[in-house]
């Protein structure tokens, strides 16, 4: 009898302990290692991408440069291809009033981009603080000269090899297009381009008036419509009448407009016009569906980034996300909607 009462006891002892370090494992505490040091579970937030806010679990947006395409935006464009992708897109106005995109890539890259068309001299003024590459079909001695002096890594139609094609069954030359990964490799060193905004942190509230609907008067037939769509959050953009829809089918719709009010050198439209942004302006910014008027700023470097800044003097935050800036003539101003 006295044996087994050893033996019971024994075995109870086994359980408990058995028991304890389970209870102990799933309350969550430290587990000790083989080596017999505790580990610990950690989660590390993932990268932000520099140009849009918005995470980038797989942190290839700092792993590569900004890439910088020129894209043609006349009706026998339509429709765009890989703009919808891009984390910013500027909107230019250039000879016959007539306006094109430059469309900065940098956390995505798609595998069509275009039309790709020629370049301009307001680029070297977008490109200059961002680096990285630019990609465009050619362009005139005047336009080369100019993108020359930036600290860009130049590809064009005859330079790109295989990371442009033409479509053969589209009409020249609204038929040229690029691979975004393949231009990537044009690279060398990848250096990220800095920010060029502020973001709004999460649950952070915008202060300005709501809006409905804005139209940026870009001359002859090409004033822009950005409506509000409170259901994605973005603005749907429609131009020459109808909604804007990549050739995948997607809507533009970013998550922000900002209307830059600039002068262009030379006058709107003439061949060497170019949009100045050295120096300030007015600044209007659509974000979250409110509006936030304020001040663009750049020191007298070209490498400068712009400053938004708000009738406060502190600096306008965006909603994370892809961002269009309108560089607008500023003899007109945004039609406001509230």
């Amino acid at each position: 009898m006295r044996r087994f009462l050893i033996l019971v006891l024994v075995v109870l002892v086994a359980v408990g302990v058995v028991l304890s370090r389970t209870m102990h494992l799933h309350s969550g505490a430290t587990s000790p290692t083989a080596s017999g040091s505790p580990t610990t579970t950690s989660t590390t937030p993932a990268p932000i991408a520099p140009l849009t806010g918005l995470p980038d679990p797989g942190g290839a947006a700092l792993r590569r440069p900004a890439l910088t395409i020129k894209i043609e935006n006349t009706p026998e464009a339509l429709p765009q291809w890989g703009v919808a992708q891009a984390d910013v897109v500027y909107e230019e106005i250039v000879n016959g009033g007539i306006t094109r995109l430059a469309a900065v890539f940098n956390s995505q890259a798609p595998g069509k981009v275009g039309p790709v068309r020629s370049v301009r001299p307001t680029d070297t003024q977008v490109v200059y603080p961002l680096g990285g590459i630019f990609a465009f079909s050619g362009g005139a001695p005047y336009a080369i000269a100019s993108i020359q002096t930036a600290p860009v890594k130049l590809v064009d139609e005859s330079s790109a090899g295989n990371a442009m094609f033409r479509d053969p069954n589209l009409l020249a030359p609204h038929n040229l297009f690029a691979r975004a990964p393949l231009l990537f490799k044009f690279g060398g060193t990848p250096v990220p381009p800095p920010a060029l905004f502020t973001y709004r942190a999460p649950g952070q509230a915008v202060t300005g008036p709501k809006v409905a609907r804005v139209v940026v008067p870009f001359p002859s037939i090409y004033p822009v419509t950005w409506t509000w769509d409170a259901a994605t959050g973005s603005w749907d953009r429609t131009l020459f009448g109808q909604p804007d829809v990549t050739g995948t089918g997607q809507r533009e719709s970013p998550q922000n407009v900002v209307v830059m009010e600039v002068n262009y050198v030379n006058g709107v439209g003439t061949f060497t016009s170019y949009a100045n942004l050295q120096g300030s302006g007015p600044v209007t910014v659509f974000t979250d569906g409110h509006e936030e008027t304020g001040t663009w700023s750049r020191g007298s470097s070209e490498s400068d980034v712009i400053h938004y800044d708000g009738s406060n003097g502190q600096p306008i935050a965006l909603t994370p996300g892809q961002t269009w800036v309108e560089l607008l003539d500023n003899a007109v101003t945004p039609q406001v909607t509230h």
